[in-house]
């Protein structure tokens, strides 16, 4: 499947944000407690906070199936979602890839949600901390050494 991945700019932020919404009430918002959902639903309705972070798109034709967004210096994986019909289609490898190509350190790390942990550990991250909870969001970090 031919699939292009681009930097997103800032017009294409807002259906970046509708898709990881979408993943996220399907995939993620089981897990959490309503406290958690809410929190999750802030950070990602806060404006300055979704600038700040560098946003990568995959496309397949002109529709957007994947997003992956990075902070400090593109070495923390902030969001990271596909839509449903596109798992396990090289997706989310594809993303990830750009991630390492762009990203300034030997070390990239995560805050996974419980859904996406065994999604991680494919790509090569270790678990470096138990679970932790903060404002309602489970997360367990790990770590992916280059």
């Amino acid at each position: 499947m031919y699939m292009d991945i681009k930097k997103l700019k800032q017009d294409d932020i807002s259906g970046a944000l509708d898709l990881v919404l979408n993943v996220f009430m399907q995939y993620e918002a089981p897990d959490y407690s309503q406290k958690g959902i809410e929190t999750f639903k802030e950070c990602i309705n806060d404006i300055e906070w979704v600038a700040s972070l560098e946003w990568y798109g995959a496309y397949k034709e002109k529709l957007l199936t994947g997003v992956i967004a990075t902070r400090n210096a593109g070495n923390h994986i902030a969001l990271f979602f596909v839509k449903e019909e596109y798992h396990r289609q090289g997706i989310g490898r594809k993303l990830f890839e750009i991630v390492i190509k762009n990203s300034t350190s030997d070390f990239i790390t995560v805050n996974s949600s419980p859904y996406a942990i065994e999604v991680y550990k494919h790509f090569g991250f270790s678990v470096i901390q138990e679970e932790q909870i903060t404002d309602g969001i489970r997360y367990t970090p790990m770590l992916f050494a280059k």
